[in-house]
């Protein structure tokens, strides 16, 4: 990886059984680090053992309280973390824990944005309608945390062309994208359809009640 930012260091590891809520169990090493860029607590679950000369396999995932604790229809952040898991623990990877709630935004701001989507704006509108940027988020810390742990070139499990962009342009070795299972629910369809029409998410939407 050639270094664009400052360097990071490993600050802690520490192994931690994960039980879901489905039953799916595995074990990861919870990996803390100091000298990131935007001074936030983000956290990297070093999962599985990647076969010998084979990629591992990572993801960046933000943050969602919503979803990922109280498993809110409106997103597809909790399956999204859950078949993550899974996968990279199959594959051997690392799951970057991102503290970037709301796009960035902050819990608050998430929610006030919701508000305005229950009055017909869609995701990125709602936003804007804030004064706040559509997407917030800057992955230089993810970069850094990657290159403290050693990560070589690997696949990125994700459907947002952002997240390799701005990875490539950080020197991260992102030899492809792998796009996430798509968790469509009554609730979330117009929410995916807005990340497709509006930021070229590959989410395969065809044939999904809107």
């Amino acid at each position: 990886m050639d270094t664009v930012h400052a360097t990071a260091a490993v600050r802690t590891r520490v192994t931690i059984p994960l039980r879901f809520n489905d039953g799916y169990e595995t074990t990861a090493e919870a990996v803390t680090f100091k000298g990131l860029a935007d001074g936030q607590e983000h956290l990297a679950l070093v999962l599985g053992h990647p076969a010998p000369g084979a990629p591992p396999l990572v993801r960046l995932h933000s943050e969602c309280l919503t979803g990922d604790v109280f498993g809110s229809a409106r997103c597809d952040c909790g399956p999204q973390l859950r078949e993550a898991v899974e996968r990279i623990s199959e594959r051997g990877g690392v799951l970057l824990y991102m503290r970037q709630e709301g796009r960035g935004i902050g819990l608050y701001n998430k929610l006030d944005a919701y508000a305005l989507q229950d009055d017909g704006l869609d995701t990125y509108e709602a936003n804007t309608a804030l004064g706040l940027p559509e997407d917030g988020r800057d992955y230089t810390a993810a970069a850094q945390m990657l290159e403290a742990l050693g990560t070589g070139p690997f696949e990125l499990l994700t459907n947002n062309p952002d997240k390799a962009r701005q990875l490539r342009g950080l020197g991260a070795d992102v030899t492809a994208t792998v796009p996430t299972g798509v968790f469509a629910t009554g609730s979330n369809v117009r929410y995916l359809s807005a990340k497709v029409e509006h930021t070229g998410h590959t989410i395969a939407l065809a044939g999904l009640a809107a």
